[in-house]
């Protein structure tokens, strides 16, 4: 009886053991991904904060400045002017781009037309081109136009690849909204207009949320067209990024300070969002 409740007690613990080794691999496995994803920006922020000095070496213990956020705000590089360019640009980019999705996601969920699959897949196919591909298009377009260097030839190019992937997005979240309680509220007086307002809009708040998050995103970051259609006068941030060259080669420490601050807007959207947009983008819609 002891041989058999010790063999059967052998299975049971090298069961156990597996666990627990399971578990620890887990564990590495996480860590060794959290350090490859946050090392390097771990070691920009401790570069904004050094001095020149110290930028080439690795010492983690060092005497921090902000003269490196004094100089790219300064005369020298004029930070200030490529962020305000690029808040112009975001803002009013959004701001046509939201409402104007929704509509048209809310037309074309809601209304029967001719053609609306056409129309829906040339929508779509607006994405599969390549941006470099409509640079010189652009470009020559503005040129005769002539608003070439100016905040807003970038955003009549963003608002041509925000507005289509925002209308997709978003009529995805509008198609699972139940027709019955649009129809309750019609019979009950409301217009088109008292619908959309007050209940459409409050149920798919996720997905207007995470089609602003995306559609920031895409625009804060946006580079291509930036360096082709801005000389000066209308230069964004991503851009300016590339200014930080000096006779000594790469002003690393600037460079890291002028990232840090390229990056603060999208966190703080990112952090006032954020319950929205997860629950945007974890239900896919109104259930």
């Amino acid at each position: 009886m002891e041989l058999m409740s010790r063999g059967a007690a052998l299975p049971q613990k090298k069961k156990l053991i597996s666990k627990k080794t399971m578990s620890i691999l887990e564990v590495l496995c996480v860590i060794l991904v959290a350090i490859f994803l946050f090392l390097p920006i771990f070691w920009i922020v401790i570069t904004a904060f050094k001095p020149e000095s110290e930028v080439y070496t690795t010492s983690l213990f060092f005497q921090a400045t902000l003269d490196n956020f004094k100089t790219v705000f300064g005369s020298a590089f004029d930070l200030g002017k490529y962020y305000t360019n690029s808040i112009i640009v975001v803002l009013f980019t959004l701001i046509i781009t939201i409402p104007v999705s929704v509509l048209a996601s809310y037309s074309l969920s809601r209304f029967q037309m001719r053609g609306k699959q056409v129309f829906m897949f040339a929508i779509l196919a607006t994405q599969f081109i390549p941006l470099v591909v409509n640079v010189i298009p652009f470009f020559i377009m503005f040129r005769n136009w002539g608003i070439i260097d100016t905040t807003l030839a970038l955003i009549i190019v963003n608002l041509g690849h925000t507005i289509p992937y925002a209308i997709w997005l978003t009529k995805g979240f509008i198609d699972r909204i139940p027709v019955d309680m649009e129809e309750a509220a019609t019979i009950d007086g409301a217009n088109r207009l008292q619908v959309l307002w007050h209940i459409l809009l409050p149920l798919a708040k996720p997905g207007i949320i995470t089609a602003t998050v995306f559609c920031f995103v895409i625009t804060w970051n946006e580079f291509m067209f930036a360096l082709v259609l801005t000389q000066q006068d209308a230069v964004t941030l991503p851009v300016a990024l590339s200014f930080f060259n000096g006779e000594k080669g790469v002003l690393w420490n600037q460079m890291a300070a002028a990232g840090i601050v390229f990056v603060l807007p999208t966190v703080v959207f990112m952090l006032l969002v954020r319950k929205q947009f997860i629950l945007g983008m974890t239900s896919g819609g109104v259930k």
